[in-house]
């Protein structure tokens, strides 16, 4: 960290009630010092895409962004093979990533953990060549992420709106047939979705324990009835759902997924929602970024 360049969303909730100067200067004092430059933008819309395109070259050693998994999810794709290491401030929504690396959701706490943050080398994965940081889901996954933007549109609070959203999933999700073909063994399932995770969910909530396990979970909702599926849903939900028989978990660091009779699939990838064509084609990339990772505190 000698050389930060730093991108925020400046369209961020946690940033809209804030003087942009005074957040510009907060972050350059709190990551400067010991010699290193920093440089940072508050930017929105295509200005915050371009530039986190861009952020792949330039003399920069580090790039941190601030926004959502989106915003993170970009960022990885633009960064992979720069070496150059990512920093996450978590100003989104879910902040999926983030949480996992225990940065803390708050600015200012955000900021000093980095201060103290050390890199690590992290898995990522693919579907169909395109790099993800953390899920990969269809079925009620997707329409969760359709949802979610209709709620954000209500203005609502962010939590309520995930709640809202996951209503919303459950009613829209139907059945699906899923051929699976995991490190070359063939399954098959009648399901209302499909979660693909870049390692294990062996944290407490959807979180991973471990970053590096060099794995991909995939998990299956199985379709058993309209009962079962919303018991399934709100499983998912309520963080119940490894206790729930209805809900399939297989290892592999090679999946395949189709649909008969189907050419694409709504996707959701690091909460973007994707138009896929079919099958889709998970494979396991093993400490592909490097990510500045706060000390854990001990076990």
């Amino acid at each position: 960290m000698r050389n930060i360049l730093v991108l925020l969303n400046a369209r961020a909730g946690t940033l809209l009630d804030r003087d942009a100067e005074q957040v510009r200067a907060l972050v350059a004092r709190e990551l400067g010092g010991s010699g290193r430059q920093v440089e940072v933008h508050l930017l929105s819309g295509q200005n915050l895409v371009r530039a986190i395109r861009q952020s792949g070259r330039g003399p920069h050693d580090t790039v941190i962004v601030g926004g959502g998994d989106g915003s993170v999810n970009l960022a990885v794709r633009s960064l992979d093979g720069s070496g150059k290491t990512l920093g996450i401030l978590p100003l989104g929504t879910l902040n999926l990533l983030a949480h996992d690396i225990g940065m803390p959701m708050e600015l200012e706490a955000a900021l000093a953990a980095l201060g103290d943050a050390h890199p690590h080398a992290i898995d990522l994965a693919t579907l169909n060549g395109e790099l993800f940081h953390t899920i990969s889901g269809l079925g009620f996954f997707s329409q969760m992420a359709r949802a979610r933007e209709t709620a954000r549109r209500w203005k609502l609070w962010r939590f309520l709106a995930v709640a809202i959203a996951a209503v919303l999933a459950l009613r829209r999700s139907g059945r699906m047939h899923l051929d699976l073909t995991i490190d070359g063994k063939p399954h098959s399932f009648h399901a209302f979705a499909a979660l693909v995770s870049v390692n294990r969910f062996t944290g407490p909530g959807w979180r991973r324990a471990r970053l590096d396990e060099n794995l991909m979970e995939i998990h299956i909702a199985e379709e058993r009835g309209a009962l079962s599926m919303l018991k399934a849903g709100a499983d998912m939900v309520t963080d119940n759902w490894r206790g729930n028989p209805g809900i399939v978990s297989l290892t592999g660091r090679s999946i395949t997924l189709t649909r008969p009779n189907r050419a694409r699939s709504w996707v959701s990838t690091d909460g973007e929602l994707d138009r896929q064509r079919l099958p889709l084609n998970y494979a396991i990339v093993p400490k592909a970024l490097t990510v500045l990772m706060p000390p854990r505190p001990p076990e």
